[in-house]
């Protein structure tokens, strides 16, 4: 099953749900698919883990990547880049926007209605439940609600996320994504796809799944980590 996202799609998520590496790990599928890929770093309330970090490997593969100006790329600002609007207005294929964690990250995207209005947005959120504030089914809804206030937009469908990094098992994916699916039909909204790091995929059983599934080839490590590579 293969993942069909398409226009605008906005990426939002509570702090640690992994939603910068859901997003570049999903500008690679899309652009290897074939489409006119371009990503926006929104983040500008959390100073580690942004997409810039990546932004060398994303341009190498023909990704269009859209950043704060040079002289503020590692400084701990709000700078928000004033090319994002009219690569909204203009979105090509795909436009994927990575915003900052919570309600506060979620912000930024209210500063952007103007470039919003008449535009379809797909707003995703990301779901680890091995978080604790989206652990509970009550606790998604809450940070559902809270960021498309903040935002000033609705979120239209969810990303299943369960990660522990090196230490998810087979099992985390599992009860990860039956999870996902409760939230999925208590809230009303579609599952898009879940997530599996490209260590663990040879220990999943796809049968068990009815959406897509993602593969996550892990960017956003400290230091000492090297990156993993993304599969051909």
């Amino acid at each position: 099953m293969n993942i069909n996202l398409s226009g605008l799609v906005v990426i939002v998520g509570n702090y640690g749900s992994g939603k910068t590496e859901v997003s570049i790990n999903l500008a690679v599928y899309c652009k290897r698919a074939g489409l006119n890929v371009g990503i926006a770093d929104l983040d500008l309330v959390n100073p580690y883990f942004r997409t810039r970090e990546a932004r060398f490997t994303l341009t190498d593969l023909g990704i269009k990547v859209i950043l704060p100006p040079e002289q503020y790329l590692q400084a701990d600002l709000p700078v928000l880049s004033p090319t994002i609007a009219g690569m909204i207005r203009d979105s090509g294929d795909l436009m994927i926007l990575d915003v900052g964690g919570d309600d506060a990250g979620a912000k930024v995207l209210s500063a952007l209605a103007d470039a919003f209005r008449g535009k379809k947005v797909h707003m995703l959120q990301v779901v680890n439940p091995l978080r604790p504030q989206t652990s509970t089914v009550s606790g998604c809804v809450s940070m559902r609600h809270e960021i498309e206030k903040a935002a000033q937009l609705t979120i239209t469908g969810l990303i299943g996320n369960a990660n522990l990094i090196d230490e998810t098992s087979a099992e985390d994916i599992y009860s990860g994504y039956e999870f996902v699916q409760t939230v999925s039909q208590s809230s009303g909204l579609p599952l898009e796809f879940i997530t599996v790091s490209l260590e663990l995929l040879p220990k999943i059983d796809m049968k068990r799944f009815s959406c897509a599934v993602l593969p996550i080839a892990r960017q956003l490590v400290p230091p000492w980590l090297k990156v993993s590579e993304f599969k051909n």
